[in-house]
């Protein structure tokens, strides 16, 4: 029942902040406009994070201090927290969700170069270990255990792989935020895959935990709406940066869920590294815009917008379905591969449609 509640309260909060924030946008004149790699039809305010992010905060507020307000209730409700570091994780996430919304805000008033964006995601990683959302127990693909041993990794690589996994996971929603309800879409998937990792999968249910992803899921279910093609509102820095991060911080809280988040966002994770190999051959930056992504490839090639966003959102269900059904590490590994070799065969050939 708590479920249910926590998710409908994220959607509703979502919904009503999500429609606020579009006058919000138009007034402070944060919008784009059509022209350059932007060639959607009129003037779209790009607030939309702002409401669904302040969603999530709030109601995992709610969840967190309802047990002050009515302890009756909340212990009837919640279910109880096993893990004594469970609260400090949780400062943590709300910690880097706030960051990531008055950072993102500000990028979307300034409209910050690729150099303060680093700064961001090195700071979100940063407070995240500080919570202790980090990288140091690794599953061995090819046995039983972790990598490292039964005390996981040394300090010495859990700060930079801890590092790279927020700043890569937050550039790939980054670079995947381009074409109307995309980012949301994959994000929701995302998010019944983890509760049901979390809720069934898990060797011990992880309850207390499971309810990030599903309030997660009430926040981008609310957002879409105004979101999906045609869009009333783009989701903004505000919106990539908070949900770059919470996907990173909930593949680490759930219990080293990195595989289940890497099928899900193989195919973006993919054409990020297309990017990074394409443009420096071709005498480019990492680091400007362009309509290269394989979303805009394939819409400039002619496909219809809602077509290539279903269809994301269909390949990132396929893959998180699997993640579901193969117990085996050593299947997942394989899984991993296949999905690569289908990405790169699915980026060639846009390549090649240019």
């Amino acid at each position: 029942m708590v479920f249910v509640v926590l998710f409908l309260c994220a959607l509703l909060l979502s919904y009503v902040l999500t429609r606020l924030s579009i006058p919000l946008g138009i007034h402070l004149g944060m919008v784009d406009r059509p022209g350059g790699r932007r060639q959607h039809q009129g003037i779209i305010p790009r607030t939309g994070g702002l409401g669904m992010s302040v969603a999530f905060i709030l109601t995992v507020l709610i969840a967190i201090f309802l047990p002050l307000i009515a302890p009756g209730v909340a212990s009837e409700w919640l279910p109880p927290r096993n893990d004594v570091n469970e609260m400090r994780r949780l400062t943590a996430l709300l910690v880097g969700a706030a960051f990531c919304v008055v950072a993102g805000f500000l990028d979307d008033r300034f409209d910050w170069p690729s150099g303060p964006q680093y700064v961001v995601q090195i700071g979100c990683a940063v407070i995240a270990i500080l919570g202790l959302i980090i990288l140091k127990h690794v599953n061995n693909p090819f046995g039983e255990g972790f990598i490292g041993g039964p005390d996981g990794l040394p300090w010495w690589l859990v700060w930079p792989l801890t590092i790279l996994w927020f700043a890569g996971t937050m550039n790939t929603i980054n670079f995947l935020d381009g074409l109307s309800g995309l980012v949301a879409g994959v994000t929701a998937i995302l998010c019944i895959v983890l509760a049901v990792h979390m809720l069934f999968r898990a060797e011990e249910p992880q309850m207390s935990v499971a309810i990030l992803p599903i309030v997660l899921l009430g926040a981008t279910l609310g957002f879409l709406p105004f979101n999906f093609s045609p869009a009333k509102v783009f989701m903004g820095s505000s919106g990539s940066y908070f949900l770059g991060f919470a996907i990173a911080a909930l593949g680490i809280i759930g219990g080293a869920r990195m595989a289940a988040v890497m099928l899900v966002l193989g195919l973006p994770i993919l054409d990020v590294a297309w990017l990074i190999i394409q443009r420096p051959r071709q005498g480019r930056s990492l680091n400007e815009g362009g309509r290269d992504h394989l979303h805009f490839r394939l819409l400039d090639s002619g496909i219809n917008e809602r077509v290539i966003v279903l269809s994301y959102w269909g390949f990132c269900a396929l893959f998180g379905v699997m993640t579901l059904l193969l117990d085996d590490r050593l299947y997942k590994l394989f899984a991993l591969t296949g999905l690569g070799i289908i990405g790169l065969w699915v980026l060639y050939w846009a390549n090649q449609r240019e």
